[in-house]
């Protein structure tokens, strides 16, 4: 008997899209939730619970992926522990002066959520996109984890229901929160969708990683134009996200510089995948 071959390009992409039947009901449930409960995202339980789980997935997968190179045991400790230690850091400084309302404005002369958003960036991204090593383990790891990861941005959903409340301006809360939701859940079809190894799977995963960074691009913005301090154009009747309240500045000073480090990864793992 002969085997047919089916190219991998006519694979239907109806499993990948019919995940948003279960995430879509399950978003709108949270959203109703902390909405009902406002207690819930105040108390910043979710806030960190799902950057501890991100941050622990981040680390298992570096491990996973380094295991999967051709490197020996110690340049394998060494590479996992240059990115984690300073994560872990990172998180543990950001969430202390969090709490100790360092965000706050008018607390320092210093900038802090701008340095907190852009600093990460500007030393994280050059590292881990030039580095040879990051690359070996972005080329053994599968395109569909760093994807899959970023479903903890359904999580900003909260600024959705802090709008309805009246404590976030419209004018911020509905664009970064719509934002935010759609890149979640189109996560996990774009995922299932790169992973069957579809060239329309990749170039969905780059589309959406795109996306994602035009939310932060679009969020960034109108959190600094509603923001008290010298960038303010828009004087909404309510404080915006710059008040650098915890828990909701923890978006902005962790989860924002952190999934921007995620997009760029993914982007470099799909483009370089896609040259060969």
């Amino acid at each position: 008997m002969t085997a047919v071959r089916v190219p991998v390009d006519s694979v239907s992409p109806g499993p990948a899209w019919r995940s948003l039947l279960w995430l879509v009901p399950l978003v709108a449930l949270w959203i109703a939730l902390i909405y009902w409960q406002p207690i819930i995202p105040t108390s910043g339980v979710p806030t960190t619970v799902h950057q501890l789980s991100a941050h622990a997935l981040i680390a298992l997968g570096l491990w996973l992926g380094l295991e999967s190179t051709d490197l020996t045991p110690a340049q394998r400790r060494a590479t996992w522990l240059a990115v984690m230690i300073p994560d872990t850091l990172w998180f543990a400084v950001v969430w202390s002066a969090a709490i100790n309302g360092a965000f706050r404005a008018g607390v320092s002369p210093l900038p802090l959520l701008p340095l907190a958003i852009f600093l990460p960036v500007m030393i994280g991204a050059p590292l881990l996109l030039l580095s040879k090593r990051v690359g070996r383990v972005l080329d053994a790891m599968p395109a569909s984890w760093l994807v899959a990861l970023q479903l903890y941005r359904v999580f900003g959903s909260w600024a959705l229901a802090a709008w309805l409340h009246g404590l976030l301006p419209g004018v911020f809360a509905l664009p970064a929160g719509i934002g935010d939701v759609l890149t979640g859940l189109f996560a996990a079809p774009v995922a299932i969708a790169v992973a069957s190894g579809a060239s329309r799977g990749r170039n969905a995963a780059i589309a959406w990683n795109l996306f994602g960074l035009a939310d932060f691009a679009v969020a960034i913005t109108l959190g600094m134009l509603t923001s008290p301090g010298p960038l303010q154009l828009i004087h909404p009747a309510m404080p915006s996200i710059g008040a650098g309240a915890y828990p909701d500045v923890l978006t902005p000073a962790f989860v924002v510089p952190g999934s921007i480090l995620l997009h760029a990864l993914s982007l470099r793992q799909l483009i370089r995948r896609r040259a060969r």
